[in-house]
């Protein structure tokens, strides 16, 4: 079977959606970090349906670790399938926003100097929360991780997105090239003030009156969801059988996407309000809302459903009890903490994402969501305890979602087998937790981890009281008897 390319694009089933532009006019404008599923399935795709008009806003993708993108899409030219899919159908678009691929660790220069080229007027990011070299409680800069050290003794080979766009903006600075826009799209609450300060304080580690200049560098926040799980061998057969030539690298996603970004470019952008991204002056209250009723539905039934053994986010969703826990978490515990939005249905929202979840066709692993879980519960539950906390109200469904990560956390499941756990914390978190079975130790040794909890949790004695008696019944009788207790 032939591969993609532009060579074989016409010979597409007219089906297939196609770019409306010409791929050979193409030149970046844009330098992409963190190459990985979601961005080809979100801003690469908003950004394919404006091209026509402006083919200077092209995208150069790079790899911070792996060369598996770049060898993947290289011998298609960059181009790759996007599948749509639900319930009643799937449709196929091949994308080509993508010019060019490049793999950091192979020649960092080559990346700097995209990223130091006057066309380059956008530097974005999807690098996952650890990405950002930071401490998940208070967002600050972690000047101890090993990335981060590396970069300040080798600032021309640097490992870390932040030492990439510090150097990157140092070597404009010096050309006399105006400063790149940047634009986090990682979950994270007010990701754009997130990057702003860990680039920053990174600069004045550099040199102070650089880290000044830095301060001053566009960093609008952004909102971003689509659901997009990893691709499995049996999507790349099935998409190759329907387009005729083989696809190495597609992505599979589901019909609904959502971009709210702040609207703060002084080098321009692409025209993506034509594409529906929503331009707001600040994303903060979108952000909130999606981190919480999305992000935290989503840890809370991957923990959750993959401790009752469920592979999918849709087959997690099917056990006894587990919709009515998210629905009643978004609605009784998250919906009262977040901020007014106007003119937006919170009601119809919600039962959007419970629809989003039980979507048989997306094939989401839980252990994929649940990935980098010490990261991801600052932003996606703790905040919203503490809302909870604060107005004295209960968190009974909050607090088994930090139950359910604990006891996958420990690294055993509950047949006794070892949980492939993938999280920068993970050896720490085994250390401290899985010689313990009784679940006032394990909470009071995890508590202490105080770069997930900060010290206001971690001292509090009635959340230590209520985690404790939620994580007790989940090892007393598993997740699956838990659950059972939502059944109406």
């Amino acid at each position: 079977m032939s591969r993609l390319s532009r060579k074989t694009l016409s010979q597409l089933p007219a089906s297939v959606g196609k770019p409306a532009y010409d791929l050979a006019g193409l030149t970046v404008g844009i330098v992409h970090l963190g190459i990985g599923a979601f961005h080809r399935a979100h801003q690469a795709v908003f950004t394919d349906e404006v091209l026509a008009g402006d083919p200077s806003w092209g995208i150069c993708g790079v790899s911070l670790r792996s060369a598996e993108t770049r060898d993947a899409l290289a011998p298609q030219e960059e181009l790759y399938t996007l599948k749509v899919q639900d319930g009643q159908g799937a449709a196929l678009r091949v994308i080509g926003s993508i010019v060019e691929t490049l793999v950091a660790p192979e020649n960092p220069e080559t990346v700097l100097s995209r990223m130091a080229d006057p066309s380059t007027r956008i530097v974005s990011l999807t690098v996952t929360e650890k990405g950002y070299c930071h401490n998940p409680a208070n967002g600050a800069l972690d000047e101890s991780h090993p990335d981060i050290l590396h970069d300040l003794q080798n600032p021309s080979k640097p490992k870390s997105a932040v030492g990439f766009i510090v150097e990157a903006l140092a070597r404009r600075r010096t050309a006399g090239i105006p400063a790149f826009t940047l634009l986090s799209c990682d979950n994270l609450p007010s990701n754009g003030h997130v990057l702003k300060r860990v680039v920053t304080r990174f600069a004045e580690l550099r040199d102070p009156e650089f880290g000044t200049f830095v301060s001053t560098v566009a960093s609008p926040s952004t909102m971003v969801d689509r659901i997009v799980p990893a691709t499995t061998d049996a999507d790349r057969s099935v998409i190759a059988a329907a387009l005729g030539t083989e696809d190495a690298w597609p992505v599979v996603t589901e019909p609904f996407r959502q971009w709210v970004v702040e609207d703060e470019f002084p080098m321009g952008r692409p025209r993506w309000e034509e594409a529906g991204v929503v331009f707001v002056e600040d994303v903060s209250a979108f952000e909130t809302m999606k981190l919480r009723l999305l992000n935290g539905s989503h840890s809370t039934l991957a923990y959750l459903g993959y401790l009752a053994g469920a592979e999918t986010v849709a087959e997690a969703m099917a056990l006894p009890g587990m919709e009515n826990l998210i629905e009643g978490l978004m609605r009784e515990e998250v919906s009262p903490t977040l901020p007014p939005l106007a003119g937006f249905d919170l009601d119809a929202y919600r039962k959007a994402l419970i629809a989003r979840f039980k979507n048989p066709a997306l094939r989401h692993r839980t252990w994929q969501i649940a990935m980098d879980g010490s990261q991801k519960l600052p932003q996606r539950l703790l905040g919203t305890i503490r809302d909870r906390i604060e107005a004295g109200e209960p968190y009974d469904r909050l607090a088994l979602g930090v139950a359910a990560w604990m006891r996958y956390a420990r690294g055993i499941d509950e047949a006794g087998d070892d949980i492939d756990v993938r999280d920068p914390l993970a050896e720490r978190i085994a250390g401290l937790a899985r010689p313990l079975d009784d679940a006032d130790q394990i909470v009071a040794a995890l508590l202490g981890l105080t770069e997930i909890f900060g010290d206001d949790l971690s001292a509090d004695r009635s959340f230590r009281t209520t985690l404790s008696a939620t994580l007790a019944r989940v090892l007393s009788g598993g997740s699956r008897d838990v659950l059972r207790f939502w059944v109406l």
